[in-house]
């Protein structure tokens, strides 16, 4: 089952289920929030709540997609309640890729970049047995709710920035229920966005490098993720001809954690169980168009596509002048 968010003609919040080019809207929910929440108090598995309150009304996506009325998956009223965050070195990438990552991880561990530490202690201990807990991953914030754009939207860095490069991956969508509780929506395909120049200076720049937007969507998987998932990335000119693309592979027959081991070591933190709050956490890719010297520019257009999550996500890359604010003394 596939969720979307959109607005309608008249610019009020819908949510629908969505089968090939058909939103069937959902009678009594404007928001995909709304409806997790009432499936978490009711105690129903989400799938099972929609098939229940899905109307007879519907809407044609592609239509919805070009006026530009898509809104992103899963969010929040209050943007300070969405938690943006990730992990990294958690994929195997395809098998020349996985090769070739072996040959770097093997023979002294003390010879190896702090990179490569951390992707070998994945391979070893990411996939832990059943109840388990295996080991920590790489992770980072990205931001709040502000910094998340829906499929045809814009993808802004700041002019300060060094660079604006896709990271195809999936992202687990969830909600924390009154008692707690942390409850997974769902999945969606994303662009978690990275300024890979700034990292590659130093990789303690990381941080700053993960603290630009990204882009989530079109829509939602509910239920379980395939274990494996298959994409393409394509980055398009100006003209809308197809400048670089790119095979991507993700699922945990592709990754050296378990999703639910990178749930535990997100989860085991009480600030990230606070109720009523939305987390978006991005799983990492083995996929960069910057890897293959690859320089996107503002006016050029990204497209994450994986048809397992419906239609593609595609954001143009755009740059805004920083403004800093200069602090004052009280």
């Amino acid at each position: 089952m596939l969720l979307v968010q959109f607005k309608n003609e008249q610019g009020a919040r819908q949510v629908g289920v969505l089968e090939q080019n058909t939103i069937r809207i959902i009678d009594g929910y404007s928001t995909t929030y709304a409806l997790a929440q009432d499936a978490i108090r009711k105690s129903v598995g989400l799938a099972a709540l929609v098939d229940k309150v899905v109307g007879a009304q519907t809407a044609a996506f592609d239509a919805v997609a070009a006026a530009g009325r898509l809104l992103s998956p899963l969010d929040h009223t209050d943007d300070a309640h969405t938690y943006v965050t990730g992990t990294g070195l958690t994929h195997l990438g395809s098998a020349d890729t996985r090769d070739a990552m072996h040959k770097k991880i093997g023979g002294d561990v003390e010879s190896l970049s702090d990179s490569m530490k951390m992707f070998r202690m994945g391979v070893e201990g990411g996939k832990p047995a059943a109840g388990e807990a295996g080991v920590q991953p790489e992770w980072f914030y990205k931001g709040d709710g502000s910094i998340v754009a829906a499929s045809g939207q814009d993808l802004s860095m700041p002019d300060f920035a060094l660079d604006g490069g896709e990271e195809p991956e999936v992202a687990g969508l969830y909600v924390i229920g009154d008692d707690g509780q942390p409850y997974r929506v769902g999945f969606a395909i994303g662009n978690e966005f990275s300024d890979h120049v700034t990292e590659r200076q130093n990789y303690l720049y990381l941080a700053h490098s993960k603290l630009r937007v990204c882009g989530l969507g079109p829509a939602l998987l509910v239920g379980e993720a395939p274990a494996s998932i298959e994409g393409t990335s394509r980055i398009y000119d100006k003209e809308g001809k197809v400048r670089w693309e790119k095979p991507f592979f993700s699922g945990e027959q592709n990754m050296s954690h378990t999703i639910a081991n990178l749930e535990h070591h997100h989860f085991k933190y009480p600030l990230f169980k606070r109720p009523g709050d939305v987390h978006v956490h991005f799983f990492g890719t083995a996929t960069l168009s910057v890897a293959d010297n690859i320089v996107v520019q503002p006016g050029e257009t990204f497209e994450i596509d994986s048809p397992q999550f419906g239609p593609a996500l595609r954001n143009k890359l755009a740059v805004y002048k920083t403004e800093v604010a200069k602090v004052k003394t009280l």
